[in-house]
């Protein structure tokens, strides 16, 4: 049987010819990352090992952006730690304030990640990069320390679903509709360690942005992993942001998967994950009037440019509800002078909302939107877990841009249809 666009990465990575489902192997990695919580863990227990410096200051990235700019002294002291790491080693990929931007957003935008590549990152959402057919995965500190020291990592091979799409969304209806439609599918358990792989001619019709966040969520499908072809769209992608070598793998036609599933990307609605869990999905044709208090358009998922301009045009010559709070979070310095010099800061501005440097968050309940007791934010981030961003009995709506800014407007969850 042949192999899966994952398994042939894994295969070269691990010097073998081919590997089968659930195979234990030790691969080469192109790239470690740790963030401002996870890696003074990896830190510490690098110090334990004893081992004297990393494997490759060029590839290895620290990215502070879950608490920062500093909320606190223990922030404070998280990044002290990462910051005195990366100087002692002289790491290249290490990202400051000012240089920083929300891990997922930035590595891309960076060109650090690239077709071929095996990554792994003590963030579940490291999964991400598949959007450039990248097999790349979260980790516990421990394996990212490990990464760090040696190069290698062990994985089990996963085994695979394979997701056909076809057609072409409809105007309001994005990436992050798409990914909530498979998690409502198929469940939160539903790729439990497996590889989601996306193919079908609908792929043409979803921009990069829309598979970064199609990516980023397999893991809320208890996914090891997901990952898109490497089309013409990919490519210049990646010529744009990268000056390194990308090798483009492909499935085998007769590579195996547990499962197939056909999405017509034309027949999908806008759809919303309702609390506590992203696959208690609702289209907005299903939900009634839920007022609701805050709006958050940020984050790893959906804080790129493309979601940018989608709240801005919905927003545009609108204001938000009296007595809503809309929070705009740009993912890097970068999208921030982008957002800037297109107008849509003052668009935001103008619309009653605020507008963030880059950071993870309220997305973790960290800062910059907490919600208090009975609260209802809808957000364009990737989990709505009981007390994600505050208080246990607060709730979460995960929707796309579109929906969250027409909610910031109504006060209630919306589709732009409705304004």
């Amino acid at each position: 049987m042949g192999m899966t666009m994952t398994q042939k990465i894994l295969a070269a990575h691990a010097g073998l010819k081919e590997v089968e489902a659930g195979q234990l192997i030790e691969a080469e990695l192109d790239l470690v990352l740790g963030n401002d919580i996870t890696s003074p863990v990896a830190i510490k227990e690098m110090e334990k090992m004893k081992v004297n410096g990393v494997f490759d200051k060029d590839k290895i990235a620290l990215v502070p952006d879950h608490f920062v700019p500093n909320k606190d002294i223990k922030s404070a002291e998280h990044c002290k730690c990462v910051r005195e790491f990366a100087r002692r080693n002289e790491i290249t990929n290490y990202f400051e304030v000012g240089e920083m931007g929300i891990e997922h957003a930035l590595l891309p935008e960076k060109g650090l990640t690239v077709a071929g590549d095996v990554i792994i990152g003590a963030d579940s959402h490291t999964c991400t990069y598949g959007a450039l057919g990248a097999f790349s995965t979260g980790v516990g500190s421990t394996d990212m320390a490990a990464g760090m020291a040696t190069g290698k990592a062990w994985f089990k091979v996963p085994s695979a679903l394979k997701f056909i799409l076809t057609g072409k969304p409809s105007k309001w209806v994005s990436g992050k509709d798409v990914i909530l439609h498979i998690i409502g599918m198929i469940g939160v358990d539903g790729a439990l360690y497996k590889s989601l792989e996306f193919t079908g001619d609908g792929i043409a019709n979803l921009s990069m942005d829309d598979r970064f966040t199609i990516a980023n969520m397999a893991i809320e499908a208890g996914a090891k992993n997901g990952i898109f072809p490497v089309d013409e769209l990919a490519e210049t992608y990646m010529k744009e942001h990268s000056s390194r070598t990308y090798t483009i793998y492909e499935a085998d036609e007769d590579a195996g998967y547990d499962s197939e599933y056909t999405i017509d990307l034309s027949a999908l609605k806008s759809t919303v994950a309702f609390p506590h869990l992203p696959e208690n999905t609702h289209t907005l044709d299903e939900i009634g009037d839920i007022a609701i208090d805050q709006v958050v358009i940020g984050s790893c998922t959906n804080g790129r440019l493309d979601d940018l301009r989608t709240a801005a045009e919905v927003l545009k010559g609108r204001h938000v509800a009296k007595g809503m709070r809309c929070i705009i979070i740009p993912a890097t310095q970068r999208i921030y002078m982008e957002a800037m010099e297109e107008g849509l800061l003052k668009i935001f501005i103008e619309a009653g909302a605020i507008v963030s440097t880059p950071t993870c968050g309220p997305c973790l309940g960290g800062y910059m939107g907490i919600l208090a007791e009975g609260e209802k934010c809808v957000s364009t981030t990737n989990r709505n877990f009981v007390g994600r961003m505050g208080h246990v009995d607060s709730e979460i709506y995960l929707a796309s841009p579109a929906v969250a800014a027409a909610s910031a407007v109504t006060g209630k969850i919306s589709g732009p249809e409705a304004l």
